[in-house]
């Protein structure tokens, strides 16, 4: 094997591969505390903004203002998982394809669908869906709602749930395509 690769040392090339697996272990770990905390937050936020509107709100259609907290909170907590879930692909295809290297997403991987009572859910799914069923039901507090009104907030709230449902789909398949574009890429 030749001294330089690309200009670059073997140990130069180790010591880079060595630092990049150490930031990529901590984006993990950064945004997987981020988005378990990012979900209790929005809950709150929501909760607060949710209150108000059903105490001092005159119309219904301002428990959008909660549905968007809801939302933008959601939207967050999925791209969190999203990001993090893709480096860990990553790391499992260019990192872990070698005797003697770290294990741990193919570990995870492999022991993640059989672990009693179905994993966990990384979007908090239910969370949210509660959540915005909630919301909507806070819309029926608002002094006289309309029909219209309410089956307009009613859309809108269906549309998030759509959104929630949707994504957590997406997200259960997610690893497999990606590790395969991964493995795609490497070859």
């Amino acid at each position: 094997m030749p001294a330089e690769v690309s200009g670059t040392t073997e140990q130069e090339a180790a010591a880079l591969r060595a630092a990049e697996f150490a930031a990529l272990r901590r984006t993990i770990t950064a945004r997987g505390t981020a988005r378990v905390l990012l979900t209790p937050i929005s809950c709150a936020a929501w909760a607060v903004v949710a209150l108000a509107i059903v105490l001092y709100a005159d119309i219904p259609v301002a428990t959008l203002l909660s549905l968007v907290i809801l939302v933008a909170g959601f939207e967050a907590v999925h791209a969190l998982h999203v990001g993090t879930d893709r480096i860990g692909r990553y790391i499992q295809v260019f990192y872990e394809g070698t005797p003697g290297a770290p294990q741990w997403e193919t570990a995870a991987i492999t022991v993640g669908p059989s672990l009693p009572g179905g994993g966990v859910d990384p979007l908090f799914s239910a969370v949210f869906i509660l959540a915005g069923l909630l919301n909507l039901g806070a819309a029926a507090l608002v002094p006289q709602p309309t029909w219209t009104e309410f089956s307009f907030l009613g859309i809108c709230h269906a549309a998030f749930v759509f959104r929630v449902v949707r994504a957590r789909v997406a997200a259960a398949r997610q690893r497999a395509v990606e590790l395969e574009s991964f493995k795609a890429v490497r070859r």
